[in-house]
């Protein structure tokens, strides 16, 4: 495999679905965060994309089958509103900028094809004593304002790594709307915790509250 390809399952249709990125990173918060909202949702697998740009292993399953590394994109609906849903094994090495470069710009050729025209982002900002607090980043003051008054607390610390960061930015200049949700964390751990946090926040701002912490359980 010398380029990066999509495999395609099915074509949902949709009408401007808002786009979610939840990839392995700090805390592996955005990662859970989509995993509950792939599983709240029932949310069914389209797409995957291959890349060389992944790290050299592969995955291998209980029954001991392997495949490599793959990102998956699914299509659900929250109270209305169509959503199409990244997650993945694993991002390209902080080293390679110009592998995340690329794979950012595959993702949002991607998310236009399919007439999406707001992002979210999901991820963990590393915090010595984390609480369940969400924060927040927008391509524009009017956004992060908006989510601010959803509960959020702005995150003003200057930089947020990897897919989680770059999407957004990549997307503002594309003309693109989004928005970053990050979950406090230590980032020692795989973070439940918060990735349940970001989870609630964002089926928050989608209208749907969740009351119970029962899908900290699946």
């Amino acid at each position: 495999m010398n380029r990066t390809f999509f495999r395609y399952l099915f074509h949902p249709e949709t009408v401007e679905p808002i786009f979610v990125e939840g990839l392995p990173g700090f805390g592996n918060v955005g990662r859970v965060a989509v995993r509950y909202l792939i599983e709240f949702t029932h949310a069914r697998l389209f797409a995957e994309l291959y890349s060389p740009f992944f790290p050299d292993f592969v995955i291998v399953n209980k029954s001991g089958i392997c495949r490599p590394p793959r990102y998956e994109f699914y299509t659900a609906s929250v109270n209305g509103k169509p959503l199409i849903i990244l997650t993945g094994d694993s991002q390209p090495s902080l080293d390679d900028v110009a592998a995340h470069y690329e794979l950012c710009g595959e993702i949002l050729e991607f998310a236009e094809k399919y007439g999406c025209k707001f992002i979210v982002t999901t991820g963990g900002v590393p915090v010595a004593s984390p609480e369940k607090t969400v924060y927040v980043a927008a391509t524009s003051d009017e956004l992060a304002k908006d989510y601010m008054d959803k509960g959020a607390v702005i995150y003003g610390k200057g930089r947020i790594m990897g897919a989680t960061g770059l999407l957004l930015g990549l997307a503002k200049n594309r003309g693109l709307d989004g928005v970053c949700m990050l979950g406090a964390t230590t980032g020692l751990r795989v973070d439940k915790t918060a990735g349940h946090s970001v989870f609630k926040f964002l089926m928050k701002t989608l209208g749907v509250e969740v009351k119970t912490e029962d899908t900290m359980e699946k």
